[in-house]
């Protein structure tokens, strides 16, 4: 046995080559997710190597994770393409934040600890300034900085693992909305954080179900129908 593991080979977790493949995803899904690849768009393996300056395997390992997660549809006779939010894709999305946000925010409510709270409304304050200056894509960032937050808060590691892919989409959706959105955004979020902050359960659950109810119905009138 001591002779087998001394010729068997080594695969270190920092390997080249695995570090660059999430290099690329990460790139990749931040495009899709920041809006510089447009909804329809063609992403063809050649076309995103060559805008990221590497070689096509790690980018058709990329593209196969951005379309497990959603963000790129194959489609016949065009290849790799991203994935367009229609009506139908936006309801089945909020259906599912409203209920992990709302479960989220009553945990939050009973678990939630000072400094959680302090950080909570550092980052209103910060959306505040962002909103005021016109920075919306730090508007987005900081709003999908709170939700992020407020399931953190919830001390619940199942929630968690589950909200985090689903973040990626919610920050795409509120950045194409965000100069209509950030100034209800920020009244709704001050009206969850006092919630947390007096320890009220369910008027921490019903905050958290009026905003995600408002953002959907925000989002449903920017979203072209099925």
């Amino acid at each position: 046995m001591a002779e087998l593991d001394a010729v068997r080979p080594v695969r270190t977790v920092g390997a080249d080559h695995v570090a660059l493949r999430e290099q690329v995803l990460t790139e990749l899904r931040r495009r899709i997710v920041d809006g510089e690849y447009l909804e329809g768009e063609r992403l063809t393996e050649t076309r995103v190597a060559d805008d990221f300056g590497v070689s096509r395997n790690p980018v058709r390992e990329a593209l196969r994770v951005v379309e497990a997660e959603g963000f790129v549809e194959i489609l016949p006779r065009r290849g790799a393409v991203v994935a367009t939010l229609d009506q139908t894709a936006v309801r089945d999305l909020f259906a599912v934040r409203e209920q992990l946000e709302t479960l989220a925010a009553g945990l939050a409510a009973e678990r939630a600890q000072p400094p959680g709270i302090a950080a909570l409304r550092t980052l209103i304050h910060q959306a505040a300034a962002a909103t005021t200056a016109g920075d919306l894509d730090r508007v987005a960032e900081l709003n999908s900085a709170f939700h992020r937050t407020v399931i953190d808060l919830s001390a619940n590691r199942w929630l968690q693992s589950m909200s985090a892919p689903m973040y990626h989409h919610v920050h795409r959706v509120f950045r194409t909305g965000a100069a209509h959105r950030a100034p209800h955004s920020l009244d709704e979020h001050t009206r969850l954080v006092d919630a947390i902050e007096a320890g009220d359960s369910e008027e921490a659950t019903k905050a958290a179900r009026l905003h995600v109810q408002a953002a959907a119905k925000a989002a449903l009138a920017q979203r072209p129908t099925a």
